[in-house]
């Protein structure tokens, strides 16, 4: 069973950095797309930044030169470090798993598995 746990979520400052975690486990696949992803209230969950296995990476332009992604795949674990955090930032942020290293990038549709999202908040 393939589970996604994110973490490092909080309140900050505009201008100010987090860096999230994602944990996870059961997910054996050699060839896969990871990422991060996003949904502010009342908007569409949107592609934030992702990383295959063949080491691709792909950025959201919004968030291009401010937020990078990375992983540790000795502790099962993909980082999304977010500096210079602006208020546009607030959402909820969700880790995502594609079994693929063809179907992924920053297409939600292509992402099977999914954390249950971390909450970040930045005010001005």
């Amino acid at each position: 069973q393939v589970q996604l746990v994110e973490s490092g979520g909080g309140s900050v400052q505009a201008g100010g950095s987090l860096r999230l975690s994602c944990t996870f486990s059961g997910f054996t696949y050699s060839s896969y797309w990871m990422g991060w992803f996003r949904q502010a209230p009342g908007k569409e969950r949107e592609g934030v930044a992702a990383t295959s296995s063949d080491g691709r990476i792909s950025y959201a332009v919004s968030v291009k030169g401010r937020f990078t992604i990375s992983q540790d795949n000795a502790k099962n674990t993909l980082y999304l470090q977010m500096n210079s955090l602006k208020p546009e930032d607030t959402a909820m942020y969700y880790c995502a798993a594609s079994p693929s290293r063809w179907f992924g990038g920053l297409d939600i549709t292509d992402y099977q598995y999914w954390g249950q999202g971390t909450q970040v908040t930045v005010s001005s």
